[in-house]
């Protein structure tokens, strides 16, 4: 891309006006991955200024929150964070069950936990796939891809869909897991650990991946905190906080002891792929405990409380459960919520994702705002980028993982 003389840019200290030059940055680069855009400010190939732009998706999933009910809802947030969406509708169900006070079944808590974990795997897959691939490791990204499609056939399997699963509902799930969903994540647990392996003998000490990630990019653990980051990246800035261990949600508190936290010290790209892979084999760990320790029965919470779409067989079985189905659809008559503000957060890939409804007793939010990772880390990318080289760039935009999905709300 062509470099064009920039207008001067009076809030940089020390450098020579007359010498810097703008570069656009993507979206066509491919390591911005055609939609993230970087207005670099540069002095020679020195970057003393960036400013990143959160482009034009226009999806606008907080207003659509306001139209759908809780449940229809579930389409849009699979889409938000596109990479590990089951992830997604956790954290948003997470929130619309603590407003209406909703205690899931301990089947559907292992369930959600099992495949929420398979979600953070095949993100941070993707994630380091693809930031090997962006500094010229081709083999690291196929090692990762070919276990993400494991991962999408047990979501298939499960939901009916491959990358948009739409599997949770409120107080439930769409529908029970059967014993080919369980055995495809048997089969995942025990061939999960040579593919991590594969990774971490091609990456972990190349020469190369070394130099272009370790002590580039780097965020203190005061910035960390400071900018409010979440997840691997303030992890690798040695913040020890994860959601799943400090406000456990789900089936984690029973499971606290199957797993660890993952914590760097550099705070930089290097240390961000090993917590990222550290935390795969903890996700890993997890998985196996849930799937070995799997309560029976079922996975919505009782009829009664006509709050739940009713299972196929009651709806065609039963009187109950045909007229709860009848209410819920065919009169279009909702939930009554209290009319309250709750936040709810859960411990996704990236961080911590959140969201904030404001309910006015009916069975849709009146307003729904969310705390997406990714926004809160691309806002910090311009601090670590001033000083480094425009071959750093690709280094720290995939340590961050940004989804563009979640910047363009």
């Amino acid at each position: 891309m062509p470099l064009e003389t920039a207008a001067p840019v009076e809030d940089i200290a020390g450098a020579d006006q007359e010498f810097l030059y703008t570069l656009n940055f993507g979206p066509q680069h491919p390591a911005t991955h055609t939609t993230l855009r970087l207005i670099l400010t540069l002095d020679g190939e020195t970057i003393v200024k960036a400013v990143p732009d959160i482009g034009y998706l226009h999806s606008g999933f907080e207003k659509l929150g306001e139209d759908l009910d809780f449940n229809q809802y579930v389409t849009i947030v699979d889409r938000m964070n596109y990479i590990s969406p089951f992830a997604n509708e956790c954290a948003w169900f997470t929130t619309v069950e603590k407003l209406i006070g909703i205690e899931l079944t301990p089947r559907c808590k292992y369930l959600r936990t099992i495949l929420a974990e398979l979600a953070r795997i095949s993100d941070h897959l993707l994630c380091v796939g693809a930031a090997a691939l962006d500094l010229g490791a081709l083999t690291g990204f196929l090692y990762a891809f070919n276990a993400r499609e494991k991962v999408y056939n047990i979501m298939e399997a499960a939901s009916g869909q491959r990358f948009h699963p739409s599997y949770c509902r409120v107080g439930g799930l769409m529908a029970d897991v059967n014993d080919d969903v369980v055995a495809l994540i048997r089969d995942f647990v025990k061939t999960f650990r040579k593919v991590h392996a594969d990774i971490c003998r091609l990456l972990n000490r190349n020469r190369i991946f070394i130099d272009r990630t370790k002590g580039i990019g780097v965020l203190s653990k005061e910035d960390a905190i400071n900018t409010s980051c979440s997840g691997p990246v303030a992890r690798a800035s040695g913040v020890v906080r994860d959601l799943r261990k400090d406000e456990p949600y789900l089936a984690y508190k029973e499971l606290s002891g199957a797993f660890k936290i993952v914590c760097g010290k550099g705070g930089d790209c290097y240390n961000r792929y090993l917590v990222r892979m550290g935390e795969m084999l903890e996700s890993w760990k997890i998985i196996n405990a849930a799937v070995e320790n799997l309560p029976s029965g079922p996975v919505n919470v009782d009829l009664n409380d006509k709050l739940t779409i009713p299972d196929k067989n009651a709806t065609y079985r039963s009187i109950e459960g045909l007229i709860q189905h009848f209410e819920l659809f065919m009169w279009n008559r909702r939930w009554e919520t209290p009319v309250e503000e709750v936040y709810g957060a859960n411990e996704t890939a990236n961080g911590e994702l959140g969201f904030y409804l404001v309910a006015d007793g009916t069975g849709k939010a009146f307003r729904a705002r969310t705390r997406p990772p990714s926004f809160i880390h691309f806002a910090v990318f311009p601090m670590m980028m001033e000083g480094h080289q425009i071959s750093d760039v690709p280094a720290v935009l995939g340590s961050l993982n940004i989804i563009a999905a979640e910047l363009d709300r």
